[in-house]
């Protein structure tokens, strides 16, 4: 059942994509802007009771209603599987961004680019050469593919029924929300940036190995290892470093933003980044995932021969 769910849902939202605004997850942010409102004090424990409202509530209620489903019939909790799934993965939650860069930078349209960058990363762009932009683009797809599929694969694949892959979801949720702060300031999502961090410390690497397996796997070890924590961000870091080496890119390097130059570490070895780098990109992407079906179906083969 665990297969088949990713595999279909993949397929539906691939045919049907669903983007990040959609209305369960407004309703989640709204229910979690409600919740900070009237919780938060400003001590660490407040953060903590806020989090359990948030998630605890949801994991319940999504086990019992697959395991009831179950108990009626396995296709209808496949369907409620795949539904989560649908819900909480799927590379259309990125890919369209990623492939109007593409195209824009393809065909020469580089203020355009700027411009789907900007509204993806959130970003100042108006400075950024086209090596940059496709630099940064290659840097915030890497990142996006694991939030969106790989992490989320994971955490479904390990947990019962779609509690994983809907504890990942929210988490990262809570996390983006409230655990970026300074700590020291406002301390209310320093557990939420915890939990987060203790659910990426394996599929981060997880994923950091597929695409050294996918890529060039030297280069891809190589950096991991030696640049992977230059960068701000550990985890970010070894995704990074790991993507840059197996695609034989340079990634990281100072950006040209806000009238300065934002200096960054160097990430990668090999060719300056450009716009045929953004496919290969997208491939790795792809074979990596591809990968973790397979492995998935091995693991359901010898499970089911135990």
């Amino acid at each position: 059942m665990t297969l088949i769910s990713l595999i279909l849902a993949l397929a539906l939202e691939q045919l049907r994509p669903l983007g990040n605004r959609n209305r369960v997850w407004l309703l989640f942010t709204r229910y979690a802007n409600h919740l900070e409102r009237n919780l938060n004090a400003g001590a660490e424990r407040h953060g903590v009771l806020a989090w359990l409202a948030a998630i605890v509530p949801a994991l319940l209620l999504s086990l019992l209603l697959f395991y009831s489903l179950k108990a009626m019939s396995p296709i209808l909790a496949l369907a409620f599987n795949v539904l989560v799934l649908y819900l909480t993965m799927g590379f259309r939650h990125f890919s369209s961004a990623f492939s109007e860069i593409s195209q824009a930078l393809a065909e020469g349209r580089e203020y355009d680019a700027r411009v789907a960058l900007a509204n993806w990363t959130g970003l100042p762009t108006a400075e950024l050469s086209v090596e940059e932009i496709a630099r940064l683009a290659i840097e915030q797809g890497v990142v996006d593919s694991y939030r969106h599929v790989f992490g989320t694969m994971f955490w479904f694949v390990v947990l019962p029924g779609p509690s994983g892959a809907l504890l990942y979801r929210l988490c990262s949720m809570l996390n983006q929300k409230w655990g970026s702060r300074n700590a020291d300031e406002d301390p209310f999502g320093l557990f939420a940036a915890r939990f987060a961090a203790w659910l990426d410390w394996i599929p981060v690497r997880l994923t950091a190995i597929s695409f050294a397996i996918m890529g060039d796997f030297e280069d891809a070890v190589y950096c991991w290892r030696s640049q992977a924590r230059t960068w701000g961000n550990y985890a970010n870091g070894i995704l990074l470093a790991s993507a840059a080496g197996a695609l034989g890119v340079k990634l990281g390097d100072p950006l040209r933003q806000d009238y300065s130059v934002k200096y960054r570490p160097e990430l990668g070895l090999g060719d300056e980044a450009d716009p045929s780098f953004l496919k290969s990109a997208v491939g790795l992407v792809w074979r990596s995932a591809l990968l973790w079906l397979a492995v998935t179906l091995l693991i359901s083969v010898v499970s089911h021969m135990g």
